[in-house]
């Protein structure tokens, strides 16, 4: 019902989209002396607005052509190395990196598509050899492919660190916190060549009864039956997932932006008042980080319902209560993989202290091969984006990567 209501919404209001974007190409191209009139300054930058206002649904570019290293910029060219029917693993090559570490970047399954990771991707490539699982979207994944749930995201995780061998770094950013540390887990109770040499896990869910805040006491309060109800919805006949039920990554959208709902109107009246006087480059940033927050995509409903009960419910991991098809999984295991967690001072969404209780979990790490970041001045997204990650959280995981380059016998 919601996917046809949505839809019906976004053909009735497809007119108005497409006259907007007429309307301000025919403004754009007026001449310099009738295009600075404020009337024309002010229509122009409203239909600018109204023709980008809506979702999309099909995944962005990286856009990652090519880096700076050093003194020297370097090319960058995306090669798909690994393909699922729900991701494909993608390795941004550059050349003359054989003495550079390898680090696999496994972003959330959520509904934003990993090019929302972007800035983490970039910043890791001037020093590393980077692997990124890019998530399909499962609207779009026929149903004959099978159910995605946690335990296929943890199946990917360790398919993905068995394709790339020996002495891979991974790093997990938000939500697949549980799920990677899951995957590591297993390899290690295995003693499995593929283990990674360390795990970085950064502003994820490991243990949400920790310094608990609104969006873990709304997975709290509510039976898992209320989300399902509410939220999962089936995809419809005109989509290749037809039939999959997903939660739609639209809602998702609408929640996020309902949650800061002040905080986006105001950046929306600033982008109007920008494109009005004319300050572009600000405009054009505003812009970018719209379109992209703008671009959805659907979440498998098991993978959505079982990470709510099991991860924000049951806290199966934090209670020694996960399994992987039936398998118990124990982060004690893990003796030969070095840990850092990473989390932001003012995350209002992974709260301070859910992530780090990844140490305690993990008691088979010597304590020397373990490592805590907290860093001050930033919420969730500045983890990993933004000129903090870029100048104090990215430091840290980059010199705790040299410092475990390979070695595979951490004993202590």
């Amino acid at each position: 019902m919601l996917y046809s209501a949505y839809e019906f919404q976004r053909r009735a209001g497809a007119p108005v989209v497409a006259a907007s974007e007429l309307t301000a190409r025919a403004l754009h191209a007026l001449p310099p002396a009738l295009a600075r009139g404020r009337g024309v300054r002010h229509l122009r930058a409203a239909c600018d607005i109204v023709a980008r206002s809506r979702p999309t649904h099909d995944r962005p570019a990286y856009g990652i052509d090519a880096v700076r290293v050093g003194d020297r910029t370097s090319p960058v060219a995306e090669h798909a190395v690994y393909r699922t029917p729900f991701a494909t693993l993608l390795h941004f090559r550059r050349p003359s990196v054989e003495d550079q570490p390898r680090v696999l970047v496994v972003g959330p399954m959520s509904g934003h598509f990993t090019t929302l990771i972007r800035p983490t991707i970039r910043t890791l490539l001037a020093d590393h050899d980077v692997f990124v699982f890019d998530w399909h979207n499962v609207r779009d994944v026929p149903l004959a492919h099978g159910p995605f749930g946690l335990d296929e995201y943890v199946e990917h995780v360790v398919a993905a660190l068995r394709h790339l061998g020996a002495g891979v770094h991974v790093v997990g950013v938000c939500q697949p916190a549980v799920p990677v540390l899951a995957a590591v887990s297993l390899l290690a109770a295995d003693d499995d060549p593929a283990q990674p040499a360390s795990l970085t896990l950064m502003a994820g869910p490991v243990d949400t009864r920790v310094n608990p805040n609104r969006v873990n006491a709304v997975a709290e309060r509510r039976p898992l039956s209320s989300f399902e109800r509410r939220l999962i919805h089936t995809v419809p006949a005109r989509y290749a997932g037809a039939g999959r039920r997903v939660y739609p990554g639209v809602v998702q959208l609408t929640a996020f932006m309902s949650m800061n709902a002040r905080r986006h109107l105001g950046a929306h009246v600033r982008l109007y008042r920008d494109l009005v006087a004319g300050n572009a480059e600000r405009a054009a940033a505003t812009r970018a980080f719209y379109d992209e927050y703008g671009a959805v995509m659907d979440v498998p409903a098991e993978f959505y319902l079982e990470t709510i009960a099991r991860v924000f419910q049951e806290h199966s991991l934090a209670t020694g209560r996960f399994t992987w098809r039936g398998r118990p999984v124990d982060p004690g295991a893990i003796r030969q993989t070095a840990l850092l967690t990473v989390e932001g001072a003012r995350d209002d969404i992974c709260s301070p202290g859910q992530t780090r209780a990844a140490h305690g979990l993990c008691t088979g790490i010597p304590e020397e091969h373990k490592r805590h970041h907290l860093q001050p001045g930033v919420g969730h997204y500045g983890v990993f984006s933004g000129s903090r990650w870029e100048a104090e959280v990215y430091p840290v995981l980059r010199d705790f990567i040299a410092a475990h380059g390979g070695d595979r016998a951490l004993t202590g």
